[in-house]
């Protein structure tokens, strides 16, 4: 093992977190406005409740030592507590998350279930109708903000059709016990499961079209891509010499190889896909 390397890229490593909280602690010191008279509201309170109230929030303290305490907390695991519920960040956090890694994987599952077959379709119908229409589609699903195209998917299949619910993650009508946090998995420890659970898909659809939309478009291109460029290799000539169907030709010697670039794209999606569920969050209540 190269020691030198790898003390290289653990320095690179720390240097890159410790510009990242940097830049965090900055930001937020930056917003406009007083914090503690934000919490405390329009009125305000007293000089001891102000006090108080910087000296609970450490701001009392210079940026130095707030900047040290920052990084100390952040490097136990200590986010600090709630401002809104008084609870622990953390805890928090691992309540929510569960749902949030919930919708982006059904959002990433969606986009990868449709866009292989829609990369391989315009590749093998190359120049005509079907390759204009998909990367035509691909490239107004990648444009598409997805605050805009989530309140259009609420306008049309739940205001106008009423297919869908508008927000929320299952029907007032459940109680589901939070066994493990995945909704889809917990509904079936409560009464009506199956009810439950076609109840709980029809809350998750919407909200995983908008998600996976901008991915779907990604995982179409890069497919239609890679399979045009293995298309070309001397292999697979040889293989249609030989007689094989153009459909073994494709699914079973082109497309295995065609898939790499498409498994190492999925990889870099997963944090875009976690990262972006925030607005769809938030547009869908969820």
């Amino acid at each position: 093992m190269n020691w030198l390397w790898l003390s290289r890229k653990i320095g690179i490593l720390a240097v890159t977190l410790l510009g990242a909280s940097f830049v965090a602690f900055a930001l937020i010191r930056l917003v406009p406005g007083d914090p503690v008279l934000n919490l405390l509201g329009e009125r305000g309170g007293s000089a001891e409740q102000i006090a108080d109230m910087r000296a609970k929030l450490g701001l009392d303290r210079s940026l130095p030592e707030q900047y040290f305490y920052f990084v100390v907390n952040a490097l136990q695991g200590d986010m600090g507590k709630s401002v809104v519920s008084d609870r622990e960040v953390s805890e928090e956090f691992w309540d929510r998350f569960p749902a949030t890694l919930e919708l982006g994987f059904m959002g990433l599952l969606w986009a990868t279930l449709l866009g292989i077959p829609l990369g391989v379709l315009a590749a093998v119908r190359r120049n005509s109708p079907w390759d204009y229409g998909v990367m035509g589609f691909s490239l107004v699903g990648y444009s598409m903000p997805i605050f805009w195209w989530g309140l259009l998917l609420i306008l049309f299949f739940s205001v106008h059709l009423g297919w869908f619910p508008v927000s929320g993650r299952i029907g007032f009508l459940y109680d589901i016990p939070p066994v493990t946090g995945f909704l889809l998995i917990d509904v079936w420890f409560a009464p009506d499961s199956l009810k439950a659970f076609l109840d709980a898909l029809r809350h998750l659809a919407l909200p995983a079209l908008a998600l996976g939309t901008i991915p779907l478009a990604v995982i179409s291109r890069i497919t239609r891509a890679s399979l045009l460029e293995v298309l070309q290799e001397d292999y697979i000539r040889t293989a249609k010499s030989l007689g094989l169907a153009p459909r073994r030709v494709v699914f079973v010697h082109a497309l295995r190889n065609a898939l790499i670039p498409v498994l190492t794209i999925l990889g870099l999606l997963v944090g875009s896909i976690l990262t972006g569920a925030v607005l769809t969050e938030t547009i869908f209540s969820w």
